[in-house]
């Protein structure tokens, strides 16, 4: 779960800690005080676009630091999978530091990138905002809801069509790429025979041009190597070189070896060195020797290289690229020296690629169909719970065969009717803004269950909202909250009343300079908040028994 929450110089936060707990964590505050800068600032931790104005008037940098704690084997095998650093207590830090042109995203110490943040925190929290319900007008959602709703044997269905189809998108593509006139064939084996005959004829052999390159090389600088080894050799023979200049210096020491056995050994050292100067001389005889080559040699070379580099440039670059490319067009003169055949093999290997891409659409269908009725009753149930008397709910999944993508032939679609007698209609028809928010409120509880998501986020779920159905939310909310840490801002009493950890987002102008703070309250200061909700401003004795009898009949909902 999201144990603390740290932001510095972020907009109008100048320095804001929040520890959080289990269960239904609470933000409220009157409007305008910065409640949605909280859940804002969570978001562009784990990597939400971020402008420079969003850093505090006055400072050089923003910061936010989320502390999470789990133990869940997911997020440690995803941790382990990005080679970042796993706590034995499972606390996973994720910080951001915002500058003027850059920022920094660093886990766990270790400096990473936007998108590994975003890998990691798809494990970690479920954020929904306020324009997140909008997502249920379209069709494509649904069928994701379904999907998830569906489990890993429609996930592996899924994957397989969506490798199946892209088979099948590059078989269609070779035949449409292979489709050819008799002439425009001819042309095509003209051309590749041509290029085939051209690299036969060279005989290539792979690193047979750096040889050659070596050799010449050797070729154009033989007078240059040859003067050095020749200088080389006259500073060390011949009567004025070191080798004479060694024997005389053992005939020195061999004259007075007899008065002193320790010459003995400099006279050996010294053996060794003139024998190493005579290995030296033989050496330079050799290389010399091997240094002689004639002009034909040279021009055969030369042409060679020649030869080899025009077809590297030709056809890729490196004698490896070129046999490569022989090879690769051989495979398509054959193609096309059998055109008929090959466009047959083709076309039947695309027929039995479509029969197995409709066999997983048809498996798919049916596994949504089924998915469907069981998570149709279980919403209307939920919808139920949260004030929708008379709701009828239904997801239709109408198979289109003739109209396969990626994600099958299924159009999936939810069905809503929110009045007796009325006939079931796509959501898109009917829900308000309201209702949506409910809506994806129902699919968040009755999904739980499958989540292993510990954190969920509401970032004002109460949007058009009032009286009985906010208190149906608040029960709602209460209910997902123990299987799950639930953070919401709210503007409703009822689901404030729910809280387990209460906080209080005010807006205070302190020394000219206006600022967000956030604090935890409890006990008669939480009273007073809720009842502030309650009544406005004016906080009455109503309001404030008000407020009391809302916290009391949370309890007895807990306590249930």
């Amino acid at each position: 779960m999201l144990v603390s929450l740290n932001v510095k110089n972020l907009a109008l936060i100048e320095q804001a800690e929040v520890d959080l707990t289990e269960g239904l964590n609470i933000l409220s505050g009157e409007t305008g005080a910065g409640k949605s800068i909280i859940i804002g600032s969570v978001t562009l931790a784990l990597g939400a676009k971020a402008d420079a104005d969003l850093i505090r008037s006055g400072a050089d940098a923003a910061s936010i630091e989320l502390i999470f704690q789990t133990a869940d084997a997911q997020v440690q095998a995803k941790m382990e999978e990005l080679d970042l650093p796993w706590e034995a207590d499972g606390t996973i830090v994720i910080a951001r530091k915002i500058q003027p042109n850059r920022s920094v995203f660093k886990v766990n110490g270790e400096t990473v990138t936007a998108r590994i943040v975003r890998q990691l925190s798809e494990l970690l929290l479920d954020i929904h905002g306020q324009h997140d319900h909008q997502s249920l007008l379209k069709p494509e959602k649904h069928r994701e809801i379904l999907d998830a709703y569906a489990g890993d044997e429609m996930a592996q269905t899924a994957v397989l069509i969506k490798e199946t189809y892209r088979k099948l998108q590059e078989l269609t593509e070779e035949l449409s790429a292979g489709s050819l006139d008799e002439a425009g064939r001819l042309r095509e084996m003209e051309l590749l025979q041509y290029e085939i005959d051209e690299i036969e004829q060279a005989a290539v052999k792979e690193g047979e041009d750096e040889a050659l390159e070596s050799d010449y090389q050797k070729m154009v600088n033989s007078r240059r190597i040859m003067e050095a080894i020749g200088i080389a050799q006259q500073l060390t023979e011949g009567d004025v070189a070191i080798g004479s200049m060694i024997d005389r210096a053992l005939r020195e020491l061999r004259g007075v070896m007899q008065y002193d056995p320790a010459i003995e050994e400099l006279e050996h050292q010294l053996e060794d060195i003139d024998s190493l100067i005579g290995d030296f001389g033989h050496g330079c005889n050799a290389f010399a020797s091997q240094m002689e080559f004639d002009d034909e040699t040279f021009r055969e070379t030369e042409d060679r290289l020649n030869t080899l580099n025009h077809l590297k440039s030709k056809y890729g670059g490196s004698l490896s690229a070129v046999l490569s490319y022989q090879e690769e067009k051989t495979k398509e003169l054959e193609k096309l020296t059998d055109y008929e055949t090959y466009r047959a093999d083709l076309e039947k290997e695309a027929a039995k690629v479509r029969e197995e891409l409709v066999t997983a659409c048809r498996k798919a269908s049916a596994l949504r169909t089924g998915a469907a009725k069981d998570l149709s009753a279980k919403l209307k149930a939920a919808l139920v719970d949260l004030n929708f008397l008379h709701v009828e709910f239904e997801i239709a999944v109408t198979p289109e065969e003739e109209k396969i993508t990626s994600h099958g032939f299924d159009h999936v679609e939810f069905m809503i009717s929110t009045n007796p007698g009325e006939a079931l209609r796509p959501l898109i028809q009917v829900a308000s803004g309201g209702e949506l928010s409910r809506i994806m409120l129902a699919l968040k509880t009755v999904l739980a269950d499958r989540d292993a998501i510990e954190t969920l986020i509401f970032d004002e779920i109460d949007t058009g909202i009032s009286g009985q159905t906010a208190w149906k939310v608040s029960e709602k909310l209460g209910t997902l909250s123990r299987a799950h840490q639930v953070i919401c801002i709210t503007h409703l009493p009822q689901i404030a009343a729910m809280a387990d950890t209460h906080f209080f987002i005010e807006k205070r102008i302190e020394q000219a300079s206006t600022r967000t703070s956030i604090d935890l309250i409890e006990g008669d200061a939480r009273i007073r908040e809720i009842a502030r909700m309650v009544g406005g401003d004016e906080i009455s004795s109503a309001a404030m028994e008000n407020a009391k009898e809302l916290i009391a009949s949370a309890q007895k909902h807990k306590m249930c």
